[in-house]
């Protein structure tokens, strides 16, 4: 099978290349992790893998931000950003729905695209997932250093080969061709920055919110085989990581096949599991639940500063405000949802836009001699037209009510989903949220 054209679709001020093969049916986009699909195609390994899932459908193949043929960001490939990516594909090729099949680190993002774009993913497929990378983070910054410095090495490289794919460690024509794709895969530094973001990433409170029909696959791995790397930060556990990530995520099915190699591209079984799940009917979903972040604002001290500046000053001040606040949302792709008083509450689809609006915002605001608290959370909210409503609108309100003047206050649920970002966040510690059970630990979001 000959290698598809490599078309490119935009994604923002990026050039996103990507293939498109078989004429199935279902819309199925595959996203590995650091391979580049462009590039894979000189063996056929991957030649066949490819084959076999386009047999049953359009085959929608891309190379992520930084990787393989695409561009190379100037900002870290977040989850969020690679979520772009997606989208952008998916609307170059005219698609309006597509199935997702997610291949370990990969199956973070799918993960995270499902639950917040429940409208656009028909299925999703997660093979050998984790929610989140075992280990410290002082495990992490080790693996994320050797990265840095032996990525691209030989050594390295056939020591990755003979971790994924055992069966082929002694085959010289497959080592010799893994090296390339590898290499034109990946630099060091784009291999470093995607390893961080997965180092740093958690979607565990991602997966209870996805409501599209899932399948999770894994890899009974045979023989002395104990365990699966995670390039250079450490090893973990299949098996056992696939059946917390398929208990989390509501009616999700779980199915494991056998074999030797924990790789997804060698032998027939992943496909043949994958055209099984996905050749049978699902029902119609109407999504009215979708993960969303939500933003909270409000001006402190309000009632002070209008009885200070008079009436007619303070409502010029506050429509000044309000303008500003709407531009910023504009900026940033957010929605307004609501206003109330001298406050806003704004929903948006990534967290770290929710978090580049709340710093305009204050900023902004401070500029004009106003003190702003904002609160962020995501989570799963309820639609009601353009409304949105369930225990996540509270969280978010009752997080931006502890914030401090100035201060931009966040969840952990949406630290963890910035990873890789370079976004800092100061620990503020456990605290009480009104009406909400549990206790929350929030971050406050550095400023530079």
């Amino acid at each position: 099978m000959d290698a598809p054209d490599v078309r490119y679709a935009q994604s923002g001020d990026l050039s996103i290349a990507y293939q498109v093969t078989g004429e199935g049916p279902i819309d199925l986009v595959f996203v590995p992790f650091l391979i580049s699909s462009v590039f894979s195609w000189i063996h056929p390994l991957f030649a066949s893998f490819y084959e076999r899932l386009s047999a049953f459908s359009r085959l929608i193949l891309l190379d992520k931000r930084g990787i393989g043929a695409s561009d190379r960001p100037r900002t870290p490939p977040t989850l969020e950003a690679q979520m772009d990516d997606v989208r952008a594909v998916l609307d170059d090729v005219g698609s309006e729905k597509a199935a997702l099949f997610g291949s370990g680190h990969g199956g973070l993002m799918c993960s995270l695209f499902a639950a917040t774009y429940p409208e656009r993913t028909t299925a999703l497929v997660l093979y050998d997932p984790f929610a989140r990378v075992p280990g410290t983070t002082e495990d992490h910054q080790r693996g994320i250093r050797r990265i840095r410095s032996e990525w691209g090495r030989r050594e390295w490289l056939e020591q990755d080969i003979r971790d994924d794919y055992p069966t082929f460690a002694d085959d010289r024509d497959f080592v010799r061709a893994m090296t390339m794709i590898m290499r034109a895969s990946a630099s060091p530094g784009s291999a470093t920055e995607f390893t961080r973001t997965v180092a740093e990433a958690d979607i565990s409170d991602v997966l209870p919110t996805i409501r599209v029909p899932a399948l999770v696959l894994y890899r009974r791995l045979a023989g002395d085989v104990k365990g699966a790397a995670v390039g250079a930060l450490g090893r973990r556990k299949p098996e056992e990581q696939a059946r917390q990530v398929a208990a989390a995520i509501p009616d999700a099915r779980v199915v494991a096949v056998d074999g030797h190699d924990i790789s997804p591209f060698v032998g027939d079984d992943i496909p043949t599991e994958v055209e099984r799940f996905l050749r049978q009917p699902f029902a119609e979903l109407v999504p009215d639940r979708v993960l969303t972040t939500v933003l909270f604002t409000d001006i402190v001290g309000s009632t002070e500063r209008a009885a200070s500046l008079g009436d007619r000053a303070w409502r010029e001040l506050l429509a000044l405000h309000r303008t500003q606040v709407r531009r910023d949302l504009a900026r940033f792709n957010g929605s307004e949802v609501d206003t109330a008083g001298d406050g806003f509450f704004a929903s948006f689809d990534g967290p770290a836009r929710g978090i580049a609006c709340a710093n305009a915002i204050v900023t902004a605001a401070a500029e004009d001699g106003l003190q702003i608290r904002a609160g962020l959370h995501t989570g799963e909210c309820e639609r009601e037209g353009a409304k949105l409503a369930g225990i996540a609108v509270h969280i978010g309100a009752r997080i931006a009510s502890l914030a401090q003047p100035g201060e931009v206050l966040a969840s952990r649920t949406v630290k963890d989903l910035v990873a890789g970002s370079g976004i800092q966040f100061d620990d503020r510690g456990e605290h009480e949220l009104k009406g909400v059970p549990g206790d929350w630990q929030l971050y406050a979001v550095q400023r530079g």
